[in-house]
């Protein structure tokens, strides 16, 4: 495990399977913003622009500016007091934002890694009544998307920091279990 003062190996091909594992995680969740909001094209746009990155593209000012819209999305979908949909929409965020993770073995980067899948899952599960099972099978089908690649970029990072809420639990098991598949290969 590395320490917070260092840089770590990060290669584009692993930063390309970062994003494709946080895409995929965040898609599922797109049908609860979509219900919502069906004209609201911004969460789809990041999942899209994730997704063209993990294909191959480049990084782009257009990429960023698509996650930074999917947030704005997620902050008005939850001053409307849409909480699925807000996350639904963060999930989306954090897929685009993925492609800017930084090689600094900081704890606070894990959430750049995971907070797709973990905003994902708490949308799900605030669409079936705050279920927190709808959350945990999110959370186990996201570990599968993420082995072996991202589990492996993980290794090199401190432990995702506790609290802040379910999403940042949700994260912290995601984060435990992949830390555990890294250690035993």
């Amino acid at each position: 495990m590395a320490d917070d003062s260092t840089t770590i190996e990060l290669s584009r091909s692993e930063l390309r399977a970062v994003v494709g594992c946080a895409a995929a995680c965040a898609r599922p969740a797109l049908a609860v913003f979509e219900r919502e909001r069906p004209d609201d094209r911004r969460p789809r746009a990041a999942i899209d622009a994730a997704q063209v990155f993990a294909a191959g593209a480049e990084r782009t000012r257009a990429m960023r500016d698509s996650s930074w819209s999917a947030h704005r999305a997620a902050q008005e979908t939850r001053e409307a007091g849409q909480a699925a949909a807000s996350d639904a929409a963060r999930a989306a965020g954090h897929a685009a934002g993925a492609a800017f993770l930084h090689p600094l073995a900081q704890a606070t980067q894990v959430r750049h890694i995971l907070a797709a899948a973990a905003h994902a899952a708490r949308a799900l599960e605030l669409a079936a009544g705050d279920d927190p099972t709808v959350g945990a099978d999110h959370i186990a089908w996201s570990r599968i998307l993420a082995r072996p690649v991202v589990a492996d970029v993980l290794r090199r990072y401190p432990v995702a920091p506790r609290g802040g809420g379910r999403v940042a639990e949700l994260i912290c098991q995601l984060d435990a279990s992949l830390q555990l598949d890294a250690s035993l290969r």
